[in-house]
């Protein structure tokens, strides 16, 4: 019998029915391989073996002869490519289970492959955004959030702007078309935060009246 953890979700991605009078106005989630270049390094992992092997193949050539010496770097090249696959293994993982939303009051993460937790940060509690586009329109957006809204990076992680310990800020993370999707979160955040709020304003005492 098949099994889905996110089988009770009333909409993909988010815990419960938005609100009457608010709309989704995109989703999405990141690309997994640039996901696992950007936030698990990859290609630095698989640099870093490959140099290792390199070296193994030179200090051994003057000891031994040719196939020897390039069967003793053959361990580093297996090794690297069996913890790039394993990193690109999570990082699939992280990708398949989260859920990126932008409705008109808010951004909505689902994230956590093993532990899985939803985000709710509304546009009010938004400070800045910023956007770090890369190479084929993948792209990354931080929000800075203000206010009394205090994350978790290891809880987040890695759907955070990289190397903000103290200050943890959510970030969308190498989703495709980044640039479209900033304009579409910045026109909808604007939006919301130049509605006007009315208060009821409360009467004065009627002492405070007739004393002027």
């Amino acid at each position: 019998m098949s099994h889905d953890d996110f089988e009770i979700e009333p909409v993909e991605g988010l815990p419960a029915e938005p609100p009457k009078g608010e709309n989704i106005l995109w989703q999405g989630r990141p690309d997994w391989w640039r996901l696992a270049v950007e936030s698990l390094n990859v290609k630095w992992v698989a640099g870093y073996f490959i140099l290792l092997a390199v070296w193994r193949f030179v200090s051994q050539l003057d000891l031994l002869p040719l196939g020897q010496a390039i069967g003793a770097a053959v361990p580093f090249l297996i090794l690297g490519l069996v913890t790039c696959g394993m990193l690109t293994l999570v990082a699939v993982a992280q990708a398949r289970a989260t859920v990126y939303t932008i409705t008109d009051a808010r951004v909505a993460m689902r994230i956590g492959a093993a532990l899985n937790v939803t985000l709710n940060i509304p546009y009010t509690q938004v400070g800045n955004a910023m956007l770090d586009l890369r190479p084929g329109k993948t792209g990354t957006i931080a929000l800075e959030t203000i206010g009394e809204t205090r994350l978790s990076y290891l809880t987040c992680w890695p759907h955070v702007r990289p190397w903000h310990f103290r200050e943890a800020q959510p970030a969308l993370r190498c989703i495709l078309d980044a640039e479209h999707v900033a304009r579409l979160l910045s026109e909808a955040a604007e939006a919301r935060v130049s509605v006007p709020t009315v208060t009821r304003a409360r009467p004065q005492a009627a002492q405070a009246v007739a004393a002027e």
